[in-house]
């Protein structure tokens, strides 16, 4: 394995608007020889690689702390089962999740490339602009979400500090009210210029914003507690009235526990090279997963369940949702920090979870055209048009629209995976994943591997309709095996991970390179015991 060259490629005119506007690149290193139509300095492998554990550290919590994440956590609690079984699940879920993490990582922090351009390596250097728009669509659609229930949590604050804006929810346009067209476009700008801004400060957003939050809920949690007494909080959030469940029915809620954890983490798993890309080394993405993730999901959870049991006493009834919990509280100053908190909440996981890969997947479709920044402004513009407050609501138009996208998330995962490691044996020639030259080594078949289409093909459609029968059948009385939708994502994985392979060992596509070191990345060699910041491949 060699160090990797320096050597810039020379100068150019602006390739799109934004860098024209005096927005440079992303730091990548484009070096002569990488094709235009494949490069651009935000896919291009990293000059340095600076983020140390603390950063991916803080990044997990940024996509933890968040209302979703709260709710998902207070739900575990209601499934019916004891708190301690719960929690059992909870951290063979979120060890799961760490797992799969660190598999994802790898590939892009030792080639210092996104997710996008990893890919090119499996797909080809043109298939692989169909997992990205995949994944970018999705990232978009739930973008709009994401702003739109941040925006909820800033109506609050409105309406309790001015309150003549109550009349603003009685004026209403394409579905949404004047107040929350203001509150919308408040956060829409506030994600735009954190973004614009660049890596460095999201960086040091998201270091703030989850430590931040903890700050809040510990407040928040000892607050109630203290108001209702510890004698009075009963950890078991399941309707007391509710029958226990046998051996059998336990475990299988204890699975399905699992499963929804896994599930919450699904696109940030997806997504989470192009954030691995920027650690120093792989081991400080490791130690970052791991206080990520079973440290903090863990702790994140017993606050929730915490707070979400203290309000059965204080208030009269349970409520899983903080923004209602700070609602109820009803003191301004209470309504103030916990509204903004949670703003702050959704507005990191946006970003991280939902801002930058669809970026980094516009601008691999088209790299000389679109830049990162440019990618970004796509997924926000369109964010809007997508009017998420008028569907979002609609639980089967989700399940039909974006709960097909969403289905392929596992496949693409596992198709990755086994690319990687069992095809491509950790062994990837970086510079090769920037040519259209029919001799590169990820041409394949006019720039797709044929295996990885097979793969998509028959894994995707049996998840898709895994993902979308249920509820059919359910709908039209027939039988109700809902609760395999907790599994899906284990289902594609499964089923992506395992053709990949077998086509590949009937047909090998990917390259190896046995015998070859020069341009080499390999995931299999030691990393050095000094770290420069400099990409290992």
């Amino acid at each position: 394995m060699t160090a990797p060259d320096n050597t810039l490629a020379p100068a150019t005119a602006p390739h799109d608007l934004v860098a024209a506007a005096g927005h440079p690149g992303g730091g990548g290193n484009v070096r002569p020889g990488y094709d235009p139509r494949l490069a651009n300095e935000d896919l291009a492998p990293l000059r340095k690689q600076k983020w140390t554990w603390y950063n991916i550290f803080a990044f997990w919590m940024s996509d933890v702390h968040s209302v979703g994440g709260y709710v998902t956590a207070g739900s575990l609690f209601a499934l019916g089962i004891a708190a301690w079984q719960v929690l059992v699940a909870l951290v063979v879920g979120i060890v799961i999740v760490q797992v799969f993490a660190n598999l994802v990582a790898k590939p892009s922090q030792k080639t210092g490339v996104p997710y996008p351009v990893v890919n090119r390596a499996i797909f080809g250097v043109r298939g692989a602009n169909i997992p990205a728009v995949i994944r970018g669509i999705i990232a978009i659609a739930w973008y709009g979400v994401q702003t739109f229930l941040a925006a909820q949590s800033l109506n609050i604050v409105f309406l309790k500090f001015i309150p003549g804006s109550a009349a603003l929810l009685d004026v209403s346009f394409l579905g949404l009210s004047a107040l929350g067209w203001i509150s919308f476009a408040i956060l829409w700008v506030a994600q735009v210029a954190l973004f614009w801004n660049g890596m460095e400060v999201i960086r040091r957003f998201i270091d703030f914003a989850g430590p931040a939050v903890y700050v809040v809920m510990i407040v928040l949690a000892i607050y109630l507690v203290s108001q209702a007494g510890w004698e009075n909080i009963d950890l078991n959030l399941s309707d007391p009235a509710a029958a226990p469940h046998d051996f059998w029915g336990t475990i299988g809620l204890m699975a399905m526990a699992v499963g929804i954890v896994v599930a919450y983490f699904a696109g940030p798993m997806l997504n989470f090279g192009d954030f691995a890309r920027y650690g120093r080394s792989f081991g400080q993405v490791k130690k970052g997963n791991f206080w990520g993730l079973p440290v903090n999901f863990l702790f994140f959870s017993i606050l929730t369940v915490l707070t979400a049991a203290a309000t059965l006493p204080v208030f009269g009834e349970l409520i899983l949702d903080p923004i209602h919990t700070v609602e109820a509280i009803d003191t301004p100053f209470a309504i103030l920090l916990g509204g903004l908190t949670f703003v702050t909440a959704t507005v990191g996981i946006n970003i991280v979870a939902n801002f930058i890969a669809p970026a980094f997947d516009f601008s691999n479709v088209a790299p000389q055209k679109i830049s990162w920044r440019m990618g970004g402004m796509i997924a926000a513009v369109g964010s809007v048009f997508l009017m998420p407050w008028n569907w979002y609501s609609d639980a089967t138009a989700i399940h039909y629209s974006l709960g097909i996208l969403a289905a392929l998330i596992g496949p693409l995962f596992g198709l990755l995976v086994a690319g990687y490691y069992i095809a491509a044996k950790q062994r990837i020639k970086t510079d090769d994943m920037f040519t259209m030259s029919e001799t590169g080594a990820y041409w394949y078949r006019n720039g797709y591997n044929p295996n990885a289409m097979k793969t998509l093909l028959v894994a995707g459609i049996p998840t898709i309709l895994i993902a979308i029968l249920p509820k059919t059948f359910a709908d039209a009385g027939l039988f109700d095996v809902s609760w395999i939708g907790n599994f899906t994502w284990f289902i594609g994985c499964a089923l992506g991970f395992v053709a990949f392979v077998v086509f590949e060992r009937r047909d090998p596509q990917v390259p190896t390179f046995a015998g070859e070191t020069e341009g080499i990345s390999d995931g299999t060699a030691p990393e050095p015991t000094a770290v420069t910041g400099e990409p290992t491949a």
